[in-house]
Protein backbone atom coordinates (compact mmCIF):
# COMPACT_ATOMS: atom_id res chain seq x y z
CA UNK A 1 0.00 0.00 0.00
CA UNK A 2 1.52 3.13 -1.41
CA UNK A 3 2.51 5.69 1.83
CA UNK A 4 -0.54 8.05 0.97
CA UNK A 5 -3.44 6.13 1.05
CA UNK A 6 -2.04 4.86 4.51
CA UNK A 7 -2.23 8.53 5.71
CA UNK A 8 -5.62 8.81 4.50
CA UNK A 9 -7.13 5.69 6.14
CA UNK A 10 -5.27 7.89 9.67
CA UNK A 11 -7.29 11.29 8.66
CA UNK A 12 -10.40 8.92 8.40
CA UNK A 13 -9.79 7.08 11.53
CA UNK A 14 -9.52 9.87 13.32
CA UNK A 15 -12.94 10.89 12.21
CA UNK A 16 -14.52 7.45 13.67
CA UNK A 17 -12.84 7.74 16.42
CA UNK A 18 -15.29 10.60 16.55
CA UNK A 19 -17.75 8.55 16.71
CA UNK A 20 -16.92 6.42 20.10
CA UNK A 21 -18.05 9.93 21.78
CA UNK A 22 -20.93 10.81 19.73
CA UNK A 23 -22.31 7.47 20.27
CA UNK A 24 -22.22 7.70 23.82
CA UNK A 25 -23.94 10.55 23.98
CA UNK A 26 -26.59 9.54 21.55
CA UNK A 27 -27.74 6.40 21.66
CA UNK A 28 -29.22 6.49 25.50
CA UNK A 29 -31.06 9.59 24.73
CA UNK A 30 -32.54 8.56 21.72
CA UNK A 31 -32.82 4.81 21.66
CA UNK A 32 -30.73 2.21 19.77
CA UNK A 33 -33.31 2.38 17.45
CA UNK A 34 -33.90 5.83 16.69
CA UNK A 35 -30.37 6.97 16.66
CA UNK A 36 -28.96 4.12 14.32
CA UNK A 37 -32.13 5.08 12.02
CA UNK A 38 -31.80 9.07 11.96
CA UNK A 39 -27.73 8.23 11.51
CA UNK A 40 -28.66 6.49 8.23
CA UNK A 41 -31.39 9.11 7.15
CA UNK A 42 -29.12 11.88 7.37
CA UNK A 43 -26.05 10.58 5.99
CA UNK A 44 -28.40 8.92 2.61
CA UNK A 45 -30.03 12.65 1.98
CA UNK A 46 -26.46 14.27 2.66
CA UNK A 47 -24.91 11.79 -0.20
CA UNK A 48 -27.91 12.18 -1.88
CA UNK A 49 -27.39 15.98 -2.03
CA UNK A 50 -23.52 15.26 -3.25
CA UNK A 51 -25.00 12.96 -5.68
CA UNK A 52 -27.13 15.68 -7.56
CA UNK A 53 -24.41 18.57 -7.12
CA UNK A 54 -21.38 16.17 -8.39
CA UNK A 55 -24.41 15.00 -11.53
CA UNK A 56 -23.84 11.38 -10.71
CA UNK A 57 -26.10 8.81 -11.45
CA UNK A 58 -28.06 6.65 -9.06
CA UNK A 59 -26.95 2.96 -9.89
CA UNK A 60 -30.22 1.64 -10.06
CA UNK A 61 -29.05 -1.43 -11.88
CA UNK A 62 -26.36 -2.88 -8.99
CA UNK A 63 -29.89 -2.52 -6.32
CA UNK A 64 -28.96 -6.39 -5.15
CA UNK A 65 -25.59 -6.18 -5.02
CA UNK A 66 -26.04 -2.63 -3.21
CA UNK A 67 -28.95 -4.07 -0.66
CA UNK A 68 -26.43 -7.07 0.64
CA UNK A 69 -23.82 -4.38 1.01
CA UNK A 70 -26.46 -2.38 2.89
CA UNK A 71 -27.04 -4.92 5.20
CA UNK A 72 -23.57 -6.26 5.92
CA UNK A 73 -21.66 -3.16 5.53
CA UNK A 74 -23.99 -0.30 7.13
CA UNK A 75 -27.56 -1.57 8.76
CA UNK A 76 -26.58 -4.93 10.09
CA UNK A 77 -23.62 -3.42 11.91
CA UNK A 78 -25.06 -0.17 13.59
CA UNK A 79 -28.29 -1.92 14.76
CA UNK A 80 -26.03 -4.94 16.67
CA UNK A 81 -23.30 -2.81 17.76
CA UNK A 82 -26.27 -0.50 19.32
CA UNK A 83 -27.77 -2.85 21.52
CA UNK A 84 -24.57 -5.12 22.19
CA UNK A 85 -23.66 -1.20 23.95
CA UNK A 86 -26.87 -1.70 26.45
CA UNK A 87 -25.09 -4.57 28.03
CA UNK A 88 -21.48 -4.87 27.30
CA UNK A 89 -19.01 -2.35 28.53
CA UNK A 90 -17.96 0.32 26.49
CA UNK A 91 -14.48 -1.43 26.83
CA UNK A 92 -15.09 -4.97 25.55
CA UNK A 93 -17.31 -3.77 22.92
CA UNK A 94 -13.96 -1.52 21.19
CA UNK A 95 -11.85 -4.61 21.85
CA UNK A 96 -14.59 -7.05 20.50
CA UNK A 97 -14.76 -5.19 17.00
CA UNK A 98 -11.48 -5.46 16.28
CA UNK A 99 -12.66 -8.74 15.54
CA UNK A 100 -13.99 -7.76 12.01
CA UNK A 101 -10.03 -7.68 11.27
CA UNK A 102 -9.99 -11.28 11.32
CA UNK A 103 -13.64 -12.41 9.87
CA UNK A 104 -12.44 -9.70 7.37
CA UNK A 105 -9.31 -11.65 6.45
CA UNK A 106 -11.16 -14.82 6.28
CA UNK A 107 -13.80 -13.17 3.84
CA UNK A 108 -10.82 -11.78 1.92
CA UNK A 109 -9.24 -15.38 1.86
CA UNK A 110 -12.14 -17.36 1.10
CA UNK A 111 -13.06 -14.89 -1.93
CA UNK A 112 -9.81 -15.50 -3.32
CA UNK A 113 -8.81 -11.41 -2.89
CA UNK A 114 -5.72 -11.68 -1.50
CA UNK A 115 -3.40 -13.99 0.17
CA UNK A 116 -3.36 -14.23 4.40
CA UNK A 117 0.55 -14.21 5.50
CA UNK A 118 2.04 -14.62 8.50
CA UNK A 119 2.77 -11.02 8.82
CA UNK A 120 -0.48 -10.33 8.54
CA UNK A 121 -1.69 -12.58 10.72
CA UNK A 122 0.92 -11.57 13.34
CA UNK A 123 -0.09 -7.78 12.80
CA UNK A 124 -3.98 -8.64 13.47
CA UNK A 125 -2.74 -10.46 16.63
CA UNK A 126 -0.83 -7.21 17.50
CA UNK A 127 -3.27 -5.06 17.07
CA UNK A 128 -6.02 -6.50 19.08
CA UNK A 129 -3.18 -6.40 21.70
CA UNK A 130 -2.24 -2.75 21.54
CA UNK A 131 -6.08 -2.09 21.58
CA UNK A 132 -6.61 -4.10 24.77
CA UNK A 133 -4.01 -1.68 26.36
CA UNK A 134 -5.14 1.35 25.26
CA UNK A 135 -8.91 0.40 26.51
CA UNK A 136 -7.28 -0.82 30.06
CA UNK A 137 -10.06 -3.68 30.45
CA UNK A 138 -11.03 -3.69 33.79
CA UNK A 139 -12.77 -7.57 35.19
CA UNK A 140 -16.17 -7.84 34.83
CA UNK A 141 -18.56 -10.63 36.13
CA UNK A 142 -19.26 -13.33 33.11
CA UNK A 143 -23.32 -12.35 33.57
CA UNK A 144 -25.59 -14.01 31.14
CA UNK A 145 -26.38 -10.38 29.79
CA UNK A 146 -22.55 -9.51 29.32
CA UNK A 147 -21.56 -13.02 27.00
CA UNK A 148 -25.34 -11.90 25.30
CA UNK A 149 -23.76 -8.78 24.56
CA UNK A 150 -20.41 -10.26 23.70
CA UNK A 151 -21.83 -12.33 20.92
CA UNK A 152 -23.64 -9.47 19.55
CA UNK A 153 -20.77 -7.56 18.98
CA UNK A 154 -19.27 -10.22 17.82
CA UNK A 155 -22.16 -11.22 15.08
CA UNK A 156 -21.85 -7.11 14.43
CA UNK A 157 -18.03 -7.49 13.91
CA UNK A 158 -18.04 -10.66 11.43
CA UNK A 159 -20.61 -8.83 9.04
CA UNK A 160 -18.76 -5.85 8.94
CA UNK A 161 -15.93 -7.57 8.28
CA UNK A 162 -17.54 -10.22 5.83
CA UNK A 163 -18.33 -6.72 4.02
CA UNK A 164 -14.96 -5.33 3.32
CA UNK A 165 -13.83 -7.50 0.55
CA UNK A 166 -17.52 -6.98 -1.18
CA UNK A 167 -16.76 -3.78 -1.39
CA UNK A 168 -13.85 -3.93 -2.98
CA UNK A 169 -16.01 -5.49 -5.78
CA UNK A 170 -18.53 -2.71 -5.60
CA UNK A 171 -15.61 -0.04 -6.81
CA UNK A 172 -15.00 -2.15 -9.53
CA UNK A 173 -18.36 -1.81 -11.26
CA UNK A 174 -20.07 1.47 -9.72
CA UNK A 175 -18.82 5.19 -8.99
CA UNK A 176 -17.41 5.62 -4.94
CA UNK A 177 -19.47 7.92 -4.30
CA UNK A 178 -22.94 6.32 -5.98
CA UNK A 179 -22.47 2.79 -3.99
CA UNK A 180 -22.23 4.86 -0.56
CA UNK A 181 -25.14 6.32 -1.69
CA UNK A 182 -27.10 3.30 -2.58
CA UNK A 183 -25.90 1.50 0.73
CA UNK A 184 -27.06 3.76 2.94
CA UNK A 185 -30.37 4.41 1.12
CA UNK A 186 -30.56 0.40 1.76
CA UNK A 187 -30.15 0.72 5.13
CA UNK A 188 -32.22 3.50 6.18
CA UNK A 189 -35.06 0.96 4.47
CA UNK A 190 -33.71 -2.02 7.08
CA UNK A 191 -33.71 0.31 9.91
CA UNK A 192 -36.65 2.23 9.42
CA UNK A 193 -39.26 -0.36 11.23
CA UNK A 194 -37.33 -0.14 14.97
CA UNK A 195 -36.77 3.26 14.42
CA UNK A 196 -40.46 3.96 14.41
CA UNK A 197 -40.96 1.52 16.74
CA UNK A 198 -38.78 2.81 19.15
CA UNK A 199 -39.80 6.93 18.85
CA UNK A 200 -42.52 6.65 21.09
CA UNK A 201 -39.42 6.32 23.97
CA UNK A 202 -36.68 8.35 22.37
CA UNK A 203 -35.41 11.66 24.10
CA UNK A 204 -34.76 14.34 21.34
CA UNK A 205 -32.31 16.61 23.26
CA UNK A 206 -30.48 18.93 21.65
CA UNK A 207 -27.36 16.88 22.50
CA UNK A 208 -27.89 14.26 21.29
CA UNK A 209 -29.48 15.54 18.10
CA UNK A 210 -26.20 17.18 17.55
CA UNK A 211 -24.47 14.45 17.63
CA UNK A 212 -26.27 12.69 15.91
CA UNK A 213 -25.83 15.17 12.89
CA UNK A 214 -22.28 14.56 13.49
CA UNK A 215 -22.62 10.97 13.15
CA UNK A 216 -24.72 10.97 9.64
CA UNK A 217 -22.87 13.65 8.73
CA UNK A 218 -19.48 13.33 8.98
CA UNK A 219 -18.56 10.27 10.19
CA UNK A 220 -21.05 8.37 8.13
CA UNK A 221 -21.52 9.92 4.43
CA UNK A 222 -18.18 11.82 3.91
CA UNK A 223 -16.20 9.40 5.93
CA UNK A 224 -17.85 6.41 4.14
CA UNK A 225 -17.61 8.01 1.22
CA UNK A 226 -13.89 8.94 1.58
CA UNK A 227 -13.62 5.29 2.85
CA UNK A 228 -14.70 3.85 -0.37
CA UNK A 229 -12.32 6.08 -2.67
CA UNK A 230 -9.89 4.41 -0.56
CA UNK A 231 -10.84 1.09 -1.02
CA UNK A 232 -10.63 1.51 -4.87
CA UNK A 233 -6.79 0.88 -4.34
CA UNK A 234 -5.56 -1.00 -1.57
CA UNK A 235 -6.72 -4.61 -1.04
CA UNK A 236 -9.15 -5.38 1.48
CA UNK A 237 -7.11 -6.54 4.05
CA UNK A 238 -5.61 -2.93 4.32
CA UNK A 239 -8.22 -1.36 4.77
CA UNK A 240 -9.31 -3.18 7.53
CA UNK A 241 -6.51 -1.27 9.31
CA UNK A 242 -8.40 1.45 9.94
CA UNK A 243 -10.52 -0.64 12.77
CA UNK A 244 -7.15 -0.90 15.10
CA UNK A 245 -6.51 3.12 14.24
CA UNK A 246 -10.07 4.26 14.67
CA UNK A 247 -10.19 2.44 18.23
CA UNK A 248 -6.93 4.14 19.31
CA UNK A 249 -8.31 7.74 17.88
CA UNK A 250 -11.43 7.06 20.05
CA UNK A 251 -9.65 6.73 23.14
CA UNK A 252 -7.05 9.56 22.02
CA UNK A 253 -10.31 11.98 22.03
CA UNK A 254 -11.55 10.74 25.16
CA UNK A 255 -8.38 12.14 26.79
CA UNK A 256 -8.60 15.33 24.93
CA UNK A 257 -11.86 16.15 25.23
CA UNK A 258 -13.22 13.72 28.20
CA UNK A 259 -10.08 14.87 29.94
CA UNK A 260 -9.62 10.81 30.86
CA UNK A 261 -6.18 10.34 32.30
CA UNK A 262 -3.22 8.37 30.95
CA UNK A 263 -0.77 5.69 31.47
CA UNK A 264 2.43 4.44 29.85
CA UNK A 265 0.51 1.17 28.57
CA UNK A 266 -1.85 3.06 26.50
CA UNK A 267 1.45 5.38 25.45
CA UNK A 268 2.59 1.58 23.83
CA UNK A 269 -0.75 -0.05 23.17
CA UNK A 270 -0.91 3.33 20.56
CA UNK A 271 2.75 2.33 19.03
CA UNK A 272 1.63 -1.40 19.31
CA UNK A 273 -1.48 -0.36 16.87
CA UNK A 274 0.36 1.24 14.04
CA UNK A 275 3.02 -1.24 13.94
CA UNK A 276 0.27 -3.04 12.98
CA UNK A 277 -1.02 -1.47 10.82
CA UNK A 278 1.87 -1.59 8.85
CA UNK A 279 1.70 -4.69 9.07
CA UNK A 280 -1.51 -5.74 7.86
CA UNK A 281 -1.20 -3.16 5.15
CA UNK A 282 2.47 -4.43 3.91
CA UNK A 283 3.59 -0.88 4.28
CA UNK A 284 7.67 -0.72 4.91
CA UNK A 285 8.73 1.72 6.74
CA UNK A 286 10.82 3.58 4.26
CA UNK A 287 7.74 4.42 2.47
CA UNK A 288 6.21 6.49 5.55
CA UNK A 289 9.79 8.02 5.92
CA UNK A 290 10.18 8.63 2.31
CA UNK A 291 6.53 10.56 1.98
CA UNK A 292 7.21 12.44 5.55
CA UNK A 293 10.67 13.58 4.07
CA UNK A 294 10.17 13.99 0.38
CA UNK A 295 13.54 13.43 -1.87
CA UNK A 296 14.90 16.67 -2.75
CA UNK A 297 18.07 15.46 -4.88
Amino acid sequence: MQAKYFFQLLALSALWGLSFIMTRIAAPALGPNVSAGLRMLLATITLSILMRVLKHPWPWQHWRQLVLLGFLAVAGPHFLYSWAALTLPSGYGALLSITAVLFGAFASSWLKEEDLTRVKWAGCVLGMLGVALLIRLGPVDPTAALVQGALTCMAAAAISGTATPLLKRATQNMEPLAATTGMHAAAVLMLAPGALYGLPQAQFTTQALLCVAVLGIATSALAYWMFMRIVQHIPPMASMSANFLSTGFGVLWSVLLLDEPTSLAMALGGVMILVACMMVSSLHPRQLINALIPDRS
